[in-house]
């Protein structure tokens, strides 16, 4: 059976879907930092000639993680806009599904800081002493932004009667969240009460909406 956290036992040939599951919970404890190739060898109990044959070094193990982090933001906003009610009006309906996508965003990274810097850190080639890595390869588009740019782009059609919004509008609103996430998770809005993150959150969440409608 494969790995599903660290320390546990892999089945033979499955050793590298462990040092993922090694890294993953290395990245979630303390961030990207936190992922290093030995200690994620360490953590599965294979020496770290044995990873080698599986990561050239950091960096590659570095982005495999940050793929798995993009994937579970954008699945963390999916499963909150599945939870929203639906509307019969349809731009009010449009209106809920951009703030849930958004409020499944900001909650994944208040509620998994270390997995979301992980998802937008700079994943270097490798660290000092490890192999660097073979040929680059391109990295699918993140998800989290593609969810968001569509749900803008449906809400602009209806509030403005024409079709799409302007290009800059999912990268604007994409920044509003993205820099009130950091501040929720690692800045000073981290000190907020519950109370004080629900009205910051729903101020900045309306702000967003009501740009796109009008665009």
């Amino acid at each position: 059976m494969a790995a599903t956290s660290a320390g546990k036992t892999y089945h033979h040939g499955d050793l590298r879907n462990a040092l993922i599951c090694a890294a993953v919970d290395l990245a979630t404890d303390g961030g990207p930092e936190r992922v290093v190739l030995r200690e994620a060898a360490r953590r599965v109990g294979v020496s770290p000639t044995a990873a080698y044959r599986h990561f050239e070094g950091r960096g590659e193990l570095l982005r495999t993680v940050r793929s798995h982090a993009r994937r579970e933001l954008a699945a963390a906003m999916e499963r909150a806009a599945a939870r929203e009610p639906g509307a019969d009006d349809p731009v009010l309906a449009a209106e809920r599904r951009v703030a849930a996508l958004c409020r499944g965003y900001v909650g994944f990274a208040v509620e998994q800081p270390g997995l979301y810097r992980a998802a937008f850190c700079a994943a270097h080639p490798a660290a000092a002493g490890e192999p660097a890595p073979g040929r680059a390869t391109a990295e699918p588009e993140i998800r989290a932004f593609t969810l968001l740019g569509e749900a803008l782009e449906a809400l602009a059609r209806l509030g403005a009667g024409r079709s799409g919004a302007r290009p800059a509008t999912g990268a604007a609103a994409w920044s509003a969240v993205h820099g009130l996430s950091l501040l929720l998770a690692d800045g000073p809005l981290r000190r907020l009460s519950a109370h004080g993150r629900s009205v910051v959150v729903d101020a900045t969440l309306a702000m967003v909406v009501s740009g796109a409608a009008t665009v």
